[in-house]
């Protein structure tokens, strides 16, 4: 028994002239919702630092109004020029800010320390009642 496997010539054997674009836009589309997705999480939040300039500015909150946190190059942190242990730290930035009539908190740092130090300083006066932050380098 012989299996004839003749091949049909009636197919043509003209190129292909056109183009299907439906897989094309299809992946466009999925890109542009997976891009529409994930743009939101992209936006990082921070804190906005304006740079001061010298000289007096009327209006603005005096240094003795305020309540000044400094954080040493070792890692020693101040409150009002009293050094403060670590971890009586919110305690002692609640009580200076109680006193405080605006709530205005400067925060100094030198360039060595870490960003991370200088963000919990901040988190915590924050956590405490500060309305008000600035950042000042030492």
């Amino acid at each position: 028994m012989a299996i004839n496997m003749a091949v049909s010539s009636n197919k043509s054997d003209d190129a292909i002239t056109d183009i299907n674009l439906t897989p094309l836009v299809d992946v466009c589309l999925v890109l542009v919702i997976i891009f529409m997705a994930v743009a939101p999480f992209a936006v990082q939040s921070g804190i906005k630092v304006l740079q001061s300039k010298a000289g007096v500015q009327v209006g603005k909150v005096s240094a003795s109004e305020s309540v000044q946190i400094k954080l040493s190059k070792d890692g020693r942190i101040s409150v009002n020029g009293v050094d403060v242990p670590a971890g009586d730290f919110p305690f002692k930035i609640a009580q200076a800010l109680a006193k405080s009539r605006d709530k205005f908190v400067i925060v100094k740092a030198d360039e060595k320390n870490k960003v991370g130090e200088v963000v919990e300083l901040l988190d915590g006066a924050k956590q405490a009642g500060a309305l008000k932050m600035a950042l000042m380098k030492n």
